[in-house]
């Protein structure tokens, strides 16, 4: 999915894609994997099962969000538990068949969906490996060091955070430098961080050059692996894919950006922002934000914060929207249930002020406005935005500062501490 970097790197985007295809990428860039099936259907699981002639598989649910094995399906209307656990072993015909119709059509909530969970509408029946030891690798940019860092670490098939956090000296790296590459000592330094065998080794050299190459030339942003295992012969077998890329590099790669995207696994709202030409990432609170510039928009967020408030999203209309982009984004915001008030922050530099007043009357006569707006106009026409603000008839308070306007915003939701 796309989604901002970290929550809210800017508006640097990235792309979410399925294990299924990030294992059909690496497969095509000489990483070794497990053969398996995709499925949408009970029937292709079961199909899967066959075509595999595989003693043990794995089914697994197919989302944009780790944590699945640890995971819980539930019924959609009930909420009613139907399975622990979104990754599971079948031997069997029978239990492919019990496993994918519990899964498919049920939400999966893990630690990284919350609560809402996410609907399951893709597996992947993977064939087993005799595993000897689960490890764990990631490739990711380090922005600060301006370089691609790799990690690696013994404890696999944990969530990372906590040894992370318990552990942390388990967690060996190496930083590339773009300008040189990756040099073959680094690659044995992580080798030997692991343990591993002279057979294990070599495996594992080829596989780390692989996701290099990979990584460098389809515009990754991160690529992990966890567990990626070693069997009980010493070679190396990428058990997992989770790949994301850089938005920013979707012109050179359309094969991936429209052939691999999933936008079921989208929000809706997000979606129609992109269309629109808006940056919206849909956030947890209940304070609704128009502004224009990320920078703005994340000072906007920030302050609303110091007053005790929570924003609901970040949302940039950037400096040249349109009256009707500027409609489109204030229908966005009315659109989330969670929203008890809004406001709307403009420094008018190309963008003027005058434009955002129409479109915010012309969005709130069009779905009519039952939570109070707070409006902050500064800049290139401010004085005729204000005076159409205060012709209107609707319920709008005005602000001279950014300070003034979160504080009221704040007050008007009864909110802050």
């Amino acid at each position: 999915m796309f989604k901002d970097v970290g929550p809210l790197a800017g508006t640097a985007r990235i792309l979410n894609i399925h294990e299924y295809q990030g294992k059909a990428l690496f497969a095509e860039h000489g990483v070794l994997v497990q053969s398996g099936v995709h499925a949408t259907s009970v029937e292709e699981a079961i199909a899967g099962w066959e075509q595999l002639d595989s003693g043990l598989v794995a089914v697994k649910c197919q989302i944009h969000a780790g944590g699945r094995g640890k995971g819980s399906l539930h019924e959609p209307q009930s909420n009613e538990l139907v399975l622990q656990g979104g990754v599971q072993l079948a031997r069997s015909r029978d239990e492919v068949e019990s496993l994918a119709s519990k899964m498919l059509g049920n939400i999966l909530v893990t630690k990284q969906t919350g609560a809402s969970g996410k609907k399951v509408q893709n597996l992947y029946v993977e064939a087993g490996c005799d595993i000897a030891h689960e490890y764990y690798l990631a490739l990711l940019v380090d922005r600060e060091k301006k370089s691609l860092l790799i990690m690696a670490s013994t404890e696999g098939g944990m969530e990372i955070e906590e040894v992370a956090e318990e552990t942390p000296e388990k967690i060996n790296k190496i930083w590339v430098d773009p300008s040189a590459g990756l040099l073959g000592f680094q690659i044995g330094e992580l080798a030997r961080s692991l343990g591993l065998s002279k057979t294990a080794s070599r495996s594992f050299s080829g596989m780390i050059r692989s996701l290099y190459n990979l990584f460098i030339s389809k515009d990754c942003s991160m690529i992990e692996i966890n567990p990626l295992v070693r069997t009980t012969d010493d070679v190396i077998v990428a058990l997992d894919a989770k790949v994301s890329f850089d938005g920013n590099a979707a012109f050179r790669h359309p094969d991936i950006f429209e052939g691999l995207r999933d936008l079921s696994e989208e929000e809706g709202t997000e979606i129609l922002a992109e269309e629109a030409g808006l940056s919206y990432v849909k956030l947890d609170g209940d304070i609704g934000c128009l502004v224009n510039g990320a920078g703005l928009a994340m000072a906007t967020m920030d302050v609303i914060k110091l007053y005790g408030g929570e924003p609901a999203n970040f949302l940039d209309v950037g400096g040249g929207a349109d009256e009707q982009q500027v409609k489109t984004a204030f229908n966005i915001i009315m659109g989330d249930q969670n929203v008890k008030g809004i406001l709307i922050n403009i420094f008018g530099g190309i963008m003027r002020c005058d434009i955002i007043a129409r479109g915010v009357i012309s969005a709130t006569e069009e779905l009519g406005l039952s939570v109070p707006l707070v409006v902050r106009l500064s800049g290139t026409n401010f004085e005729q935005g204000r005076e159409i603000l205060a012709a209107s008839t609707l319920n709008i308070y005005t602000v001279e500062t950014l300070s003034e306007g979160a504080q009221r915003i704040v007050e008007l939701i009864g909110g802050g501490e």
